[in-house]
This record gives structure tokens, sequence and C-alpha cells, in this order.
């Protein structure tokens, strides 16, 4: 079985590198993505999606549209080679949206489903 870093860092009781299963590396891959704002990152600007800056837009359906739109193509942009995303489904309660994302990895051909929320 191999093991992966777990995110965020942390090192375990034994000093060493946290680490994970290969389901929860995924889904924190997943996070990263849809947490990271664009310019965010020095050497790769154009990386994540910019979920958090979208919690202040008005709430009717042309904003769920695109938190939609947005995250399932930064997913399928930045790990498309590890996930096929089948489905994102967002709602919007107040200042808060929770993104539901249905995918399969690509490796096993599991599907899973996960569930972000913002603050």
């Amino acid at each position: 079985m191999r093991n992966y870093m777990d995110y965020p860092f942390q090192v375990n009781a034994r000093g060493r590198t946290g680490i994970t299963s290969r389901n929860d590396h995924v889904r924190d891959m997943i996070e990263q993505v849809l947490f990271t704002s664009p310019g965010e990152r020095v050497n790769r600007p154009d990386f994540g999606c910019g979920l958090l800056q979208m919690v202040f837009g008005l709430p009717n359906g042309a904003l769920i549209a695109t938190v939609q739109y947005s995250v399932h193509g930064a997913l399928q942009r930045w790990l498309g080679d590890i996930i096929e995303v089948q489905d994102v489904v967002v709602r919007q309660h107040e200042s808060q949206l929770s993104v539901q994302v249905v995918y399969v990895r690509l490796d096993t051909g599991e599907i899973l489903t996960d569930t972000f929320e913002t603050g």
C-alpha cells in the first residue's frame, strides 16, 4: 500500500510527515483546486477556481451556474488525469456555498462523492 502526504501538512506523533490514503489524497487535491484563488500561487498564477470570491455573489441561478461551470472546468483542467468529474451540485445558504463533486477515480474506476463548504 502506498502512502500519500496529508493536506494540510502536518507532523504525526512520531515526528514524521502525516500520511493519508489514496482516496483522501484525491479529496485533498480537489479541495486545493476549489479553495485556491487564481493568482495565489507564484509559479502557477492560473491555478484554482476562485470559489471563495464567488461566495459574495448574489444568491440566484446565475451564481450557481457560474460556480458549477468554474468548479467543473478547474477540476478537469488540473486533475483531469486523475479524476473524471461526473457532476457538480452547488447550494447556497446565505453567505455559504456547499459544493458536492461526484467523480470517478481513473486509476480504479471507483465513483466517489465529496462535499466542500465555504466558511
